[in-house]
């Protein structure tokens, strides 16, 4: 079941939608079921305005997953606008690493609500892989990465950040290893002098 959206909210009302969001990625990262009670509580917001806005835990699980893939794909268009294309790809990746710790903490609650923690099941996968090509294309036009990179190559380089252990400084461990991978990216560029 899709969440409510009779048109624009008003901004009290987005706050509230945007905090239940924040605290339930946090909270179902811990515990897949953890009860909506808790999360409505943490938010700061009553049982009300909650379930007006998330009427099942199906519906917030799933809109969780969408924002946190929205705010990763459409980061890439945006960093695409302010930086260099090699610059915006390695700004993207450390978003993508925590977009991968949150996954990695919502799988359990992914798994119950669509079966799976797959690529191409999960809601949201046509979006990153369009995020990916676009970050890759605007790299070949300006030659900052070798040629031939493909999206297969790409995922299989950055693999290892669906691997980080979240209990340790996985932060700089993630960018260690995706300076790794930019460093990689970057050798051979036909830009690059």
């Amino acid at each position: 079941m899709e969440p409510r959206n009779d048109g624009p909210q008003r901004s009290d009302a987005q706050r509230n939608r945007e905090r239940i969001l924040e605290v339930a990625l946090a909270e179902l990262s811990r515990a897949a079921d953890v009860p909506l009670s808790v999360i409505a509580k943490k938010a700061g917001v009553g049982q009300g305005t909650f379930y007006r806005n998330f009427p099942n835990r199906e519906a917030l699980v799933l809109e969780v997953h969408r924002h946190e893939v929205q705010q990763l794909t459409g980061a890439a268009a945006e960093l695409l606008k302010t930086l260099a294309p090699d610059q915006a790809l390695r700004e993207w990746m450390d978003q993508l690493a925590r977009f991968a710790v949150a996954k990695a903490g919502l799988s359990d609650a992914m798994r119950q609500i669509v079966g799976t923690t797959d690529g191409p099941a999960q809601p949201g996968y046509a979006l990153v892989v369009e995020a990916i090509e676009t970050l890759l294309t605007a790299n070949h036009e300006a030659g900052t990465i070798r040629p031939g990179v493909t999206f297969d190559d790409f995922i299989l380089a950055i693999a290892g950040v669906w691997q980080l252990d979240t209990r340790g400084d996985w932060q700089a461990q993630a960018a260690r290893l995706l300076d790794l991978v930019m460093d990689g990216l970057r050798a051979g560029a036909p830009g690059r002098g």
